[in-house]
Parts: C-alpha cells; structure tokens; sequence
C-alpha cells in the first residue's frame, strides 16, 4: 500500500484512525475558523441536515464545508495545519489542483 502514497502520505492503524474520526469538528468550531473571511461556505451533508433540523439526530464522524472552488484557497489557508484533497472533474478548480496536489501530473492532465 505504501507504493501507491503521495510523497508526504502517511498509512495509519486501525486505532489511530478511530481516535481521528472521534475528533471530527462540529459546526461552530469551523464557523469560528472561518470567522471574517470574504469567501462564501456552508456546512455540507449529515451535519447540514441537523442543522436544518434544530437538532443532532445522530453522532457525527465528521464534517464537510462546502466552498465556490474560486474562493477556496483563502479557506484553505485558515487551516495550514491540515491536509487537503480536491475532487472533481477538473473543469471548474482552476487554481486548487495545484494549490493542493503542486507538481502532480494527473492534475495537469485535467486541465488539458
């Protein structure tokens, strides 16, 4: 498995992985991260839904924002700690490909 890694990309066990997801964020600690910038973002999926709701319906093993791929860097620099990975088609990331994965040449690929 190691083979197939990124440069950087680390294998973890089976505890180390159940202690990360125990710690997944809720709203309000990204809502206090985000705090002040300009880029429009929204909380995105199970945790959306509750928040819809008024209530937590059930436990949360994480959280997903979603972000305009256009303003996306300046949300990503709120978080230099963190890894991050973009996803989609390529057609509409524009800078965030090699904002995330710099140097990958799948990501030049998708800009062709």
């Amino acid at each position: 498995m190691t083979d197939s890694l990124p440069p950087g990309g680390a294998v973890f066990g089976t505890d180390e992985l159940n202690a990360r997801w125990a710690r997944a964020w809720r709203p309000e600690q990204v809502a206090e991260r985000l705090d002040g910038v300009r880029a429009p973002w929204c909380v995105a999926a199970g945790w959306a839904l509750d928040l819809f709701r008024g209530e937590q319906t059930r436990p949360h093993g994480d959280l997903e924002i979603a972000v305009p791929s256009t303003t996306s860097p300046e949300v990503r620099d709120r978080f230099p700690e963190y890894v991050w990975d973009a996803v989609g088609s390529g057609d509409r990331l524009g800078g965030w490909l090699e904002c995330v994965h710099p140097g990958h040449p799948w990501a030049a690929r998708l800009r062709a």
